[in-house]
């Protein structure tokens, strides 16, 4: 009778859980369903075209797209955002459990019902853009680096596999998952502890691996971001170091932005994308095909020469960058119909009519999403500064725990802001969409670090001893 009982104990265990997630990642995409579509955004075209073209975007690298076609299939673009959501939602079931030492559903259930209700994270979650890897990023470099004794062989291995794709799939996630090697190098060391931080650096390098790989493929260069000189051009010219570069230089270097120097500074992101500036036409006004990737070697030599000779003017700017991302945390710029122009020809091109159909008549494509969506989510800067002070407060109060899960987990969530804001806010642009996507694993953090650990199953299941009966004299 003990083995069945036990197999339909463990049976209904798997059941809730897989409810339990199921219903977390419902909750973590409702806007979503709300939309009548997964929410999409300029770049989301651009990724699906990755397969469907197919072709290697310049600026992008070859990751998110398959993972996207892994699950469409031609059919349809809610697969890819189950997935998604399924991944996320599972991250913070695991979570659970290597901080309080089992996961219970109804605890699950909670912890993604207040992410869903309380924080932007639901507006990552059903975007279809790599924004929802940030988060995994932390989540699996944590679990693995500050509790491995508390997953499965195979969870390791899911975990580690899951990190590699999550960092290469953007490369903002690359100095990401750098700081969180750092921080769990310094947590062994501090703690005199075995060392765990290989265990978070082995995804790392094979992300890098896999994007020299894929750059290698498509764009015959071993490199991790074959154009990347461009972007950081682009951002050191908005702030101005770079303009002075071209200024003191010019015309000597022969350099061809020197033709548009009177137009510069400008907008990092006019300067990427608009079709009249000068990275996009040449001095004759002629529009230049791949302007971006053409003028990449060009873009090498100024910010190196930048970099050299304005250092400190480089530092301050990106500081001030860094600071000004770190606060920036609502949601709403992606949710409007603004340059969703390709996203129609995409789907009509790869799924049919009717999926384009489906996204046509979305909230969003009608230009009507912010207005019905944003007033249901609270402001998201008190929710940060809250869950910031909560957040240092759980890891104070729980200094001394033995094995240092939750304070190792509080500077863990507190770094990845601090690292998210300087590899998005610092190297590209501020923007409310590349901080909110991560910010809500502070609330989160905090919360599940303040709740008690549950009592062991052994504990809870202890029969009630007998009392001793009593001797008669």
């Amino acid at each position: 009778m003990i083995a069945p009982l036990a197999g339909s104990a463990r049976a209904e265990g798997l059941a809730a859980a897989a409810g339990a997630v199921a219903a977390g990642a419902a909750l973590l995409a409702w806007p979503a369903f709300a939309n009548g579509y997964p929410l999409m955004f300029s770049d989301t075209g651009a990724f699906l075209h990755q397969t469907l073209g197919p072709l290697m975007i310049w600026d992008k690298p070859w990751i998110y797209g398959p993972f996207l076609h892994l699950f469409h299939w031609h059919l349809t673009l809610w697969t890819p955002l189950a997935a998604q959501a399924l991944v996320l939602s599972h991250l913070l079931w695991l979570l659970q459990r290597c901080v309080l030492g089992r996961a219970i559903a109804p605890v699950h259930v909670a912890l993604c019902g207040l992410a869903a209700l309380l924080t932007a994270a639901p507006f990552s979650v059903a975007l279809l853009m790599p924004d929802a890897f940030a988060p995994a990023t932390v989540l699996a470099l944590s679990m693995l680096g500050l509790a491995p004794g508390r997953l499965g062989r195979g969870e390791r291995l899911y975990l580690s596999a899951l990190a590699t794709f999550a960092i290469a799939s953007h490369l903002s996630h690359l100095p990401l998952a750098a700081a969180l090697v750092a921080t769990t190098l310094g947590v062994d060391l501090a703690l005199r502890r075995r060392v765990q931080a290989h265990r978070v650096a082995a995804p790392l390098l094979a992300a890098l691996a896999l994007l020299a790989a894929t750059n290698l493929a498509g764009h015959g260069r071993v490199a991790i971001s074959p154009h990347g000189a461009t972007f950081m051009l682009a951002r050191l010219q908005d702030d101005g170091p770079a303009t002075a570069t071209l200024r003191a230089h010019c015309p000597r270097e022969g350099w061809t932005l020197c033709a548009a120097l009177d137009r510069l500074p400008m907008d990092s992101d006019e300067f990427l994308w608009s079709p009249d500036s000068p990275v996009n036409r040449d001095a004759s006004g002629a529009p230049r095909f791949l302007g971006g990737a053409a003028l990449s070697a060009e873009a090498g030599e100024i910010v190196s020469t930048t970099l050299r000779e304005r250092p400190i003017e480089v530092a301050a700017a990106m500081a001030g960058n860094a600071w000004r991302q770190l606060w920036l945390v609502e949601p709403g710029d992606t949710l409007g119909p603004e340059w969703l122009g390709q996203i129609a020809t995409r789907l009509r091109e790869g799924f049919g009519a009717r999926e384009a159909a489906a996204f046509e008549a979305s909230l969003q494509a009608r230009g009507e999403l912010r207005e019905a969506l944003l007033p249901t989510v609270p402001p998201q800067l008190p929710v940060l500064a809250a869950s910031v002070v909560a957040l240092a407060f759980a890891g104070w109060r729980a200094r001394r725990d033995a094995d240092a899960r939750r304070p190792a987990l509080a500077l863990a969530v507190l770094v990845a802001l601090a690292a998210n804001a300087c590899a998005t806010g610092a190297l590209s642009k501020p923007h409310h969409r590349y901080q909110a996507r991560i910010a809500w694993l502070a609330p989160v953090a905090a919360a599940l670090l303040l709740l008690p650990a549950p009592p062991s199953r052994a504990r809870r299941q202890a029969p009630t001893p007998r009392p001793t009966p009593s001797r008669r004299g």
